[in-house]
């Protein structure tokens, strides 16, 4: 049993690693092919994606059958429909997917609940809730494929009306446990270090959202990256490689301090990172994306 876990250990490692070494990401050969939208270049995958690869961040935007609640103040994105999606996902030949309600949408979960059903049993679904939300509706949201529930914080905690706040996180945590769920958190690397002790408290798994938008060139020395590091060893942690637009200052198109932080991650726990592509529709926001 140790000598096959070694063995996958080993394989997460070296295939996150590869994954590193192409920008966080599955980067594309220019050779000709169908142009998808929200994705640059029109070839297929320099990196070859294993047997059920998961996407595991993506948004759906869907003005016509879904438009958003009126006085939603982020933007939506143009062309990024369940269908474009497809496209992309064909593209870089991932079978599975999770479909995060996007900012614009503020509560309202169904465009993410049709695009779970459109995909079909490969997709799950991250929603959007509020205190307020019943247990009538989460159990649906659990019917309809939803698996956790995401908190975006401004990374400057300034915004004047936000949808979620940090003290939700407990109280709403309490009550998706029972269901299995995680909580699925996009917050600024000093919000993350100074939360350490409610962390702790949580009876829910968790995932960092964008690894944890820490600046690139602190990478490991910054405290956000030593909290994270004793979440992922007590077992319920996850982080997500996704983003790089936010935390970097060596830019594209290597990303060359993102990278070495990401590194770190992968070299101390492989099987504690997912990849979110977040190539379909980017918000262009790293707040709310």
């Amino acid at each position: 049993m140790r000598t096959l876990e070694g063995g996958r250990r080993r394989f997460l490692k070296q295939s996150a690693l590869t994954a590193l070494g192409a920008g966080i990401g599955l980067s594309c050969r220019s050779d000709a092919g169908s142009e998808v939208p929200n994705s640059a270049g029109t070839g297929s995958p320099t990196l070859k994606a294993p047997r059920n690869a998961c996407d595991c961040h993506h948004h759906i935007y869907d003005a016509v059958r879904f438009p958003p609640p009126a006085g939603s103040a982020n933007p939506m994105q143009p062309r990024a429909r369940v269908e474009e999606y497809q496209l992309l996902r064909r593209r870089l030949h991932t079978t599975r997917n999770v479909v995060v309600t996007p900012a614009p949408y503020v509560t309202d979960n169904r465009v993410t609940l049709d695009a779970i059903a459109t995909l079909g049993t490969t997709a799950r679904g991250v929603a959007v809730v509020r205190p307020d939300v019943t247990d009538v509706e989460l159990r649906a949201l659990d019917r309809g494929g939803v698996r956790g529930i995401r908190f975006s914080l401004s990374l400057s905690q300034a915004v004047a009306d936000p949808v979620t706040t940090l003290d939700m996180i407990e109280p709403l945590s309490k009550r998706v446990a029972p269901l299995g769920w995680h909580v699925q958190i996009s917050l600024g690397a000093e919000g993350i270090a100074a939360a350490e002790t409610l962390w702790n408290r949580l009876p829910s798994p968790i995932v960092f959202d964008h690894i944890g938008h820490i600046p690139g060139p602190s990478g490991t020395s910054h405290p956000a990256y030593t909290v994270m590091r004793r979440l992922i060893d007590k077992g319920q942690t996850w982080v997500k490689l996704s983003v790089t637009n936010d935390n970097t200052t060596d830019g594209p198109p290597a990303y060359a301090d993102v990278v070495r932080l990401g590194r770190a991650f992968v070299m101390a726990a492989p099987e504690r990172l997912v990849l979110g592509q977040q190539l379909a529709a980017p918000d262009g926001d790293p707040e709310t994306g």
